[in-house]
Formats: C-alpha cells, sequence, structure tokens
C-alpha cells in the first residue's frame, strides 16, 4: 500500500479540488473557479473548516443566498463555456433545499457544477438533529433526497472512505462532454468530521481536458448524402456548438456550402450576426427572417441543440412535408428527436468532418439569396422596434435598443433569464462574438438575472456585464447584488418595471384569460405596492438611478463608464407591448371548456394551429 495522509472527510474535499486542473488558451489553471459557501451548523464546522485550510489555494466566496450563490456558479460555467466550473455548499435543511431550484437550471441547461450540502448524521446519535426532514416510513431520507431528479450523479457520504471514489466520480460526470451536469456530493455532517488515512495519490495533480468523439462512418456518409441531396438547408445551431467550441468551424461550414445558419437560445452568438449567412434567432421568439427559412426548409442540420419547443415552434415551424433532420450531437438522446438522422459526434469534430465530406458541395445559390432578401426585411424591422422614442412607457425593444447603442459591443455580454425580454432579446440583440449573448432559457428561471450576472463577471471580468431584469424577478431574487459591489466586480443592471408579470400577463390574454393576478393592478390588494428599486439598490451599495424616458437612459448608461461599481439603472416600460415582426405560434393549452366567449374562441384558433404539428 502507498503512502497516506491522515485528514477528515471535508479536508480530503477540499485539497482533491485544489488539485483538479484544466487547459485554457493553452495555460494550466485551476478547473475550480472556487467555492461558494452559506455555512450553518451541517457544514461550517466540517467543510468550512477544511475550506479555511485552503483558503490561499481555493477561495471561498460568501453569498446571500443559498439559490443565488448556485446561479452565479452555474453562470460562471456557462459563461467559461464549461471548461470550468464553482462548488457549492449549504447546511442541511432550507440551506440545502435553496439550491435544488438551482440544480434544475443546470440539468436542463446541462451546466456543470458541485453542490456539497450538510446531511444528517449517519451514525443517527442526536437523531433528530435540527432541520432535519423526517420520512416516518424511510429512516434514510433526508432533504438532500431532492437533489437525486436534478443531478446527474448523486451520492451521500455515510463513511469517510466513501469520498475516495465519489470525487472521481465527480469529476468524470462534470467533465464529461456528454453526462455534463450538476453533481451532489451529500456530506453527512458527523461525517465531514471523522478521519481516514486516505492514500497521498488521491491528491496528486490531476489535468482534464475536453474529449472530442469523432463521428461513426456509417453516419458520417448518411449525413454527407442527406446534404448533397438537400435543395433548401438551415443549420439550426445550439449551446453545444458554444460548449464545443466550434464558432469558427461553423461559420467556416456555413460559408463552404452556402447553408443559412439560425440559432436557437443556447446557440445565439455562436455566429457573428452581421455575417451574410447568419439569420438570427429561431423558432417562437424567432426573427422573420430565420422562420421564412425554416418553415420552407427540406433538412434541418441541428447541431448541439436540444430541439425544444420554443426552437421548433412546438413542432409546428417546420412545414415541408420533404424534411428531413440530421442531429449533429454529442448525446444521441438528443442526436434522434423527431426520427432525426443521427451524427453523434462533438460538434466541432462533426462540422470539420462534413464539410470534408461535401468538398465543393454548395447549396442552390438561390437559398443564399432568399436568405440576403429575408434577412434585409428582418433588420429594418428590428430597426424600426428598438428606435428611440419618446413615450413616456417605452417597450422592451427600445430600452433593448437603447442598451445596444451607448453600451454594446464585442466586448460586452448581454445576461438575462425570464419572462418576456428572452423573447425581445432573442430576436433583437445584435450578439456578434461568443459568449456575448448569455440566456438562461432551457429552465427560464426567474432570479437567475443579478446572480448569473455576478458569475459571468467571475469568469470574464474584462468584459462588459449587462444584466437586464424585469421588475418581477428582479422582486424574486436580488440579493447577489450587494455581493457584487462586496466584491468589486461591477455590473451593469437593467430593471425593467412594468409592474407585474407583464409576459404571463400577456400569455394569458393571447389564451382568452382574463387579466388576472399577473399585473400588481389586477392581483388582489388593497394598497397598490410603489416599489422604489433606485432607493433599493442604492441602499445595498449599488449607484443607481431612475430614468424617465429613453434619452435619459442613453445619458445614464453613458455616464456610468467611469462608475467604479456595479451600475442599476430603472425605467418605466409599457407592459403589453411586444415585437410584432417574426414570432412563431407556441403550444400553450387552451381550456376545451369555458364560460368565457373569449377562451372558447382562443380554443378555436389553438386547436386550428396545432393541425401543423409534426407528431413524434
Amino acid at each position: 500500500m502507498g503512502k497516506t495522509i491522515r485528514l477528515t472527510m471535508a479536508q480530503a474535499v477540499a485539497h482533491f479540488l485544489k488539485v483538479q486542473m484544466t487547459i485554457v488558451d493553452g495555460k494550466k489553471v485551476p478547473i475550480f473557479g472556487g467555492v461558494w459557501a452559506i455555512f450553518g451548523h451541517g457544514n461550517v464546522a466540517g467543510i468550512g473548516e477544511a475550506l479555511y485550510q485552503v483558503r490561499g489555494e481555493l477561495t471561498t466566496y460568501r453569498a446571500h443566498n443559498e439559490q443565488g450563490m448556485a446561479h452565479a456558479a452555474i453562470a460562471y460555467a456557462k459563461a467559461n463555456f464549461r471548461t470550468r466550473f464553482m462548488a457549492c455548499t449549504s447546511s442541511i435543511g432550507p440551506g440545502a433545499l435553496n439550491m435544488v431550484t438551482a440544480a434544475g437550471v443546470a440539468h436542463v441547461n446541462r451546466i456543470p457544477v458541485l453542490f456539497l450540502p450538510g446531511d444528517v448524521f449517519a451514525n443517527r446519535a442526536p437523531d433528530p438533529v435540527l432541520q432535519q426532514i423526517e420520512d416516518f416510513g424511510d429512516g434514510t431520507v433526508s432533504a438532500n433526497d431532492a437533489f437525486r431528479s436534478v443531478s446527474r450523479y448523486f451520492d451521500r457520504i455515510t463513511r469517510p472512505e466513501q469520498i475516495i471514489s465519489a470525487l472521481k466520480r465527480a469529476m468524470q460526470v462534470l467533465t464529461d462532454p456528454l453526462d455534463c451536469g450538476p453533481v451532489t456530493l451529500s456530506l453527512c455532517q458527523d461525517v465531514q468530521a471523522e478521519a481516514y488515512d486516505y492514500p497521498e495519490s488521491l491528491f496528486d495533480e490531476k489535468v482534464w481536458t475536453t474529449r472530442r468523439p469523432q463521428p461513426d462512418a456509417d453516419e458520417l456518409a448518411n449525413a454527407i448524402a442527406l446534404i448533397k441531396a438537400s435543395q433548401k438547408p438551415v443549420i439550426v445551431a445550439g449551446g453545444g456548438v458554444l460548449y464545443s467550441q466550434a464558432t469558427k468551424e461553423l461559420a467556416a461550414f456555413a460559408e463552404a456550402h452556402g447553408i443559412p445558419v439560425v440559432v436557437s437560445q443556447a446557440g445565439k452568438s455562436s455566429i457573428n450576426e452581421n455575417h451574410p449567412l447568419a439569420l438570427g434567432s429561431v423558432g417562437v421568439t424567432g426573427t422573420s427572417a430565420a422562420n421564412a427559412i425554416a418553415e420552407e426548409t427540406d433538412l434541418v442540420i441541428a447541431v448541439g441543440t436540444r430541439c425544444q419547443d420554443f426552437t421548433t415552434g412546438s413542432w409546428a415551424l417546420f412545414k415541408n412535408d420533404s424534411l428531413k433532420m440530421i442531429g449533429l450531437n454529442i448525446a444521441a438522446y438528443d442526436a434522434v428527436k423527431h426520427d432525426s438522422h443521427p451524427l453523434v459526434a462533438d460538434a466541432r469534430e462533426g462540422l470539420k468532418a462534413l464539410s470534408a465530406g461535401l468538398s465543393a458541395w454548395k447549396a442552390p445559390a438561390a437559398l443564399a439569396e432568399k436568405a440576403s432578401l429575408e434577412k434585409k426585411i428582418w433588420l429594418e424591422a428590428a430597426a424600426k422596434a428598438m428606435a428611440t422614442t419618446n413615450a413616456a412607457l417605452p417597450s422592451d425593444a427600445q430600452v433593448i435598443g437603447a442598451v445596444a447603442r451607448t453600451i454594446g459591443g464585442e466586448n460586452t455580454t448581454v445576461l438575462c433569464a425570464a419572462g418576456g425580454l428572452p423573447g425581445e432579446l432573442h430576436k433583437l440583440w445584435p450578439a456578434t462574438a461568443p459568449g456575448s449573448y448569455h440566456m438562461e432559457y432551457g429552465f427560464s428561471c426567474m432570479g437567475y438575472e443579478i446572480a448569473g450576472g455576478l458569475g459571468a463577471k467571475m469568469a470574464r471580468p474584462e468584459r462588459d456585464v449587462v444584466v437586464m431584469v424585469g421588475d418581477g424577478s428582479y422582486m424574486m431574487m436580488n440579493s447577489e447584488l450587494a455581493t457584487s459591489v462586496m466584491l468589486g466586480l461591477k455590473l451593469n443592471i437593467v430593471v425593467l418595471d412594468n409592474r407585474g408579470y407583464g409576459c404571463i400577463n400577456r400569455l394569458q390574454m393571447g389564451t382568452g384569460g382574463a387579466n388576472f393576478n399577473n399585473l400588481l393592478k389586477d392581483s388582489y390588494h388593497e394598497v397598490m405596492p410603489e416599489i422604489d428599486f433606485r432607493a433599493h439598490a442604492e441602499s445595498m451599495g449599488a449607484i443607481a438611478v431612475k430614468v424617465a424616458s429613453i434619452v435619459e437612459l442613453e445619458q445614464a448608461l453613458a455616464a456610468s463608464k467611469k462608475n467604479d461599481r456595479t451600475s442599476v439603472f430603472v425605467i418605466d416600460t409599457d407592459p403589453l407591448i411586444t415585437t410584432e415582426a417574426g414570432g412563431h405560434w407556441w403550444d400553450v393549452a387552451v381550456p376545451e371548456v369555458s364560460p368565457r366567449e373569449e377562451v372558447n374562441e382562443a380554443r378555436k384558433g389553438y386547436v386550428e394551429a396545432r393541425a401543423a404539428q409534426r407528431i413524434g
């Protein structure tokens, strides 16, 4: 047996994490960008003491909310294109459960993050302990079992030596391009403090690199044949293009073969939107140009996308009866969706192999000509939607236009998550560099925005991070605004106040519903709330301003460039206006019967629209 070192289980975790490395831009760097921690009785004496011992090599960050710190960790990994990530530790009980929502965000979006919640005593001597969930029929259950459905790998550590294999399995999942996602190691609080003679080899430095599976020869040959037989192909680029760092290969493939590119929410910024073949967003929140090409396409080349309902218009967008699909994806699960012809491979390697096999083949010139015409029409509509205005209550699009004109650019990352803003940003934000558009729309988690902005800034401190957030999401989670000030990480936060949940109110109206319980004025109240977002942000240490117009917003944004800390801009907006151009039907079930005629009319339209769906 080799040499050993006696450590507590928690110390073993800390020492292991600090020696995991990766290669970024040719340089070896720690793969963990740090650990977020809120300590309680279930982790302060164990993992908390262990992290203190390695604080010079593995930084611990304090947050104000467990869900918020987990969102920051997720955004950090996303902004790093999954090459680096973070860990999060909480006590047992509500601290742990606060992270479950964030684990769902990471799971849906396939983002690596390591959760280290404290757990109950393995020896059960003081059972039940403070905050323990007691299951009357199962003595092994704790609150942390809630992580099981939203973790790629879950383990409960009830003996100190179990952490040896658990850590190795965790790293495999966190770094694997296929299995990538959240890992939960549930650390029983008494076991955190127990010592064991660990092999020294466990703490040897290890460098993790990206695995790039090559395409199968038969699948590749089939995909090449399908492309050569097509007349109107289109590439749907998803987040996998960014995670594979295949943006150059995507542009080169499109240029070499004359194929237009449209992007999902996760895939936006995978191609410079100034590129002639880049038609922008596709689907429910798509540009008119992208959707016009998608409706007629006879071959979808889906690269690194889950083909989620927003991307496919609830599978009613593609209207060509001769449609075929190629699923170029690292996951066979995604590659075969809707009878796609699979091409299971790393996106970068798959695109290179396809291009080599196609050689000099190009799509008919008429396709690029139509794409160019549709793009011109769309850009005119987008410019009109984002144009400046003197309206008392501007639209979201007009605010986006002000931000883009004033502080947009290749060195700016715009970040958002939920509500109406994702749809408008997906259509309108001019993404020109990889990672310049950061959207959490797989889980559409309200409250991700400000915490996510913090994580994105930690990952890319050289970039200007602009967080766009509605008043509803701001009210759900804003505490990490104070953390950004504390850490000296400047964010630019634009708060669009439409006094309620404007996006869902519009959806409610669009499905025949009455205005009910979404906008504050339509909710049960004795007194209408008057929330001073400027004063609130200022109270947490930010520089804050309330503006009364688009012109004032542009002036405030320009002046903020000299600010030395997080800056918040509050503007009142119209809850009803949305960009009319572009977009597509989305399957939101409308009641089959209702005493309200508006709902019955909406149901008729719903039934008609469903007839266009490609089932299965």
